[in-house]
């Protein structure tokens, strides 16, 4: 694990946030735990997100009260708006892990201080094209860079890593199998 020089100032607030996060992150386990074992159906939650073409290939997308772009590099057909779809799928897996160490790390607690994530995935544009058979569209590899911060052993961080990679929901999306059902309707222009 790696540390960090720091002033006095900025390790007291890094020490109130991280005491803030694990009262606030405890809290919400505790309430979540109480509330599914009372109603398991209360265990079952649903995300949603809508988008609509603009530009060359962009897409506005929404999701409840927040808005982004999703667009593609000139080569690719797009006007370099903004963030591509892998790439925001990359950040996803980096989103959702870094969430899925803060929860597991409070409660198997696990003193963390920072977490850092690259992603590097590779993909075959000729899956995409349809240049070749058998190409996946998708990315073939994806490699994690994890990079913790804290007190605690090797051991104990292991041990919040396989947590993080049997309960991370996007990590699963990509290594599990989730079916995807599609209807197309289609309207006069």
């Amino acid at each position: 694990m790696t540390t960090t020089a720091s002033t006095p100032q900025t390790t007291q607030t890094a020490a109130a946030l991280a005491e803030h996060r694990e009262q606030t992150l405890g809290a919400i386990l505790s309430a979540t735990t109480s509330a599914v074992g009372e109603d398991p159906t209360r265990a079952a939650v649903q995300f949603s997100a809508s988008g609509t073409a603009t530009g060359s290939v962009a897409t506005d997308v929404r999701t409840r009260q927040h808005t982004f772009v999703v667009d593609e590099p000139a080569s690719l057909g797009g006007d370099d708006s903004a963030t591509n779809p892998v790439e925001y799928a990359l950040g996803a897996l980096i989103g959702c892990q870094v969430v899925t160490y803060r929860f597991w790390a409070t409660r198997l607690g696990i003193q963390l201080e920072d977490v850092q994530i690259e992603a590097v995935g590779d993909l075959d544009v000729r899956g995409f094209f349809g240049l070749e058979e058998g190409v996946r569209p998708g990315f073939g590899e994806i490699r994690l860079d994890v990079r913790l911060t804290g007190p605690e052993s090797a051991e104990r961080y292991a041990e919040l890593h396989r947590a993080v990679d049997e309960h991370c929901p996007v990590l699963d999306l990509f290594t599990g199998t989730t079916p995807v059902t599609t209807r197309v309707t289609s309207a006069p222009a």
